[in-house]
């Protein structure tokens, strides 16, 4: 479409855009907001989507305008939608050498490459029509794609339009102003799911130590954040993919654990196209390890395999067996039955179908039986679960449940980026947990009931391992939420 076809023979969605052209057509790069407040908005905005984008992805930016955000998150390739020719003639290529520019409206564009992220800044305010916009970027991105979104808050829709006459801010058209329930709302219509929220900015100029104090950690707090410049979206498309598709790895780490194999291992239920069981012992001061291979090798009808750990602690048995299981599915299971395997087919339903990513079980919702666990312990789980809800902005009811679920190349993400929190954990759920909030999966809890042990003693010191419980979630919350 002509940036200058007459008005009378357009619709009113080709009218609004037509105007919205002309509008960012005709912005020289001082109008555009190079002022030191817009300067420094972009800056902060950069600076928050090189968290969210991990550095050598594949990335697309629809309503890109001259490419600076793309060149900031530094992709491997990318990809800039804009429906401006005037705008797109100001990209700088020396700059951006492995991005590709198309003239395209966000409504309508296509894209045949295969994309990691996508980035729509401060465009959903602008749309026309939000949900058909997302609805067609659904159409061309996979499941695993994540799409970030950022929008202003309503609560500033008279400061800017106050710092616009001023000449402070961008000079923009009537905006759309659509609240954080807006967005989710019309995001679900169009088959997306929000995975994570967060309000950022509250103070867009740079004032040494003033900048980083309201933007790194007041924003995080309440009441400040109700005062936030812009919101960001973390979506997600949901899709099916049938159970009987997938293969499945039952990982089961067991230390001092003999008594409950051979009943472990008759229960555990056959999933998806194919289930193997892999044991990984933790060099058990009883014969847990010589019981494992009596029992494997009298079952000739389940794949399965044994292995010894090399090193101490959970996470390095669950990264063991992670290692050598060959199912799309992985899954964790505690050998000592305080989780029923029967209820492993329920994590199978809710990845396939599509309500999560990373299946996170709960033993803190329905009543648990007997002495299954402390009266400290289970305070200091509902502690650390609503301190990590905080940190993460994903709320987590059970943090430490043993059986989580998640498919293999989700499990490679985590790995691949593992070295930003680093070898912190030796129970494994919070290197899991952590690594799939940074990855920006879709994490969701699913209640199970929880049993007491009928052979041994838990592996679980109260005291030492609450310390190195908590001085995680410091790290936590200074890596993720204070960045």
């Amino acid at each position: 479409m002509n940036e200058r076809a007459p008005e009378s023979s357009l619709s009113p969605m080709e009218v609004y855009t037509a105007e919205r052209k002309r509008h960012w057509g005709s912005r020289t790069t001082i109008e555009c907001g190079n002022s030191a407040a817009p300067r420094a908005y972009r800056r902060t905005l950069a600076h928050l989507y090189r968290f969210l984008v991990p550095q050598g992805a594949r990335v697309l930016e629809v309503g890109c305008g001259s490419g600076d955000l793309l060149a900031a998150v530094q992709p491997s390739r990318g990809y800039g939608i804009d429906f401006s020719e005037k705008r797109l003639e100001r990209v700088n290529a020396t700059t951006l050498p492995r991005v590709t520019f198309h003239n395209q409206d966000a409504h309508s564009f296509r894209v045949d490459e295969a994309i990691d992220y996508v980035i729509l800044s401060d465009l959903v305010d602008d749309l026309w029509d939000v949900e058909a916009a997302l609805r067609n970027l659904a159409g061309q991105i996979s499941p695993d794609t994540r799409v970030i979104i950022n929008s202003y808050s309503k609560i500033w829709e008279w400061p800017l339009w106050l710092a616009r006459k001023f000449r402070l801010a961008t000079p923009l058209l009537r905006q759309n102003w659509l609240s954080p329930h807006d967005i989710q709302n019309i995001a679900r219509l169009a088959g997306f799911e929000c995975v994570s929220t967060s309000p950022e900015i509250l103070l867009p100029l740079d004032i040494p130590i003033l900048s980083t104090l309201f933007n790194r950690y007041l924003v995080r707090l309440w009441p400040f954040r109700l005062f936030a410049l812009t919101n960001f979206y973390v979506l997600r498309k949901r899709t099916l993919r049938p159970e009987a598709e997938l293969t499945v790895s039952v990982i089961v780490p067991a230390r001092n654990e003999a008594g409950h194999i051979a009943d472990l291992l008759r229960r555990i239920p056959k999933m998806g196209r194919e289930t193997e069981v892999i044991f990984v012992e933790g060099n058990s001061t009883d014969d847990t390890f010589e019981v494992i291979q009596r029992e494997l090798s009298s079952r000739t009808d389940i794949t399965s395999a044994l292995y010894k750990q090399d090193k101490k602690g959970k996470r390095n048995a669950v990264e063991l067996g992670f290692a050598k299981a060959s199912g799309d599915i992985l899954m964790i299971l505690d050998a000592d039955i305080s989780v029923l395997p029967e209820d492993l087919p329920k994590f199978l339903r809710a990845w396939s179908s599509g309500a999560g990513e990373f299946i996170n079980g709960v033993r803190l919702v329905y009543p648990m039986e007997g002495n299954a666990m402390r009266p400290l312990n289970l305070l200091g789980n509902r502690a650390f679960s609503l301190a990590i809800s905080w940190v993460l902005g994903q709320k987590l009811q059970d943090t430490l449940c043993g059986t989580k679920v998640l498919h293999r190349d989700q499990y490679a993400k985590i790995v691949a980026s593992r070295s930003y929190f680093g070898d912190f954990d030796p129970f494994g759920d919070f290197d899991l947990i952590f690594g799939a909030a940074k990855q920006n999966l879709q994490i969701i809890d699913l209640p199970i009931r929880y049993h007491e042990r009928v052979y041994g003693e838990t592996n679980i010191a109260r005291w030492r391992h609450g310390v190195i419980l908590l001085k995680m979630v410091l790290l936590a919350a200074r890596k993720f939420k204070f960045r």
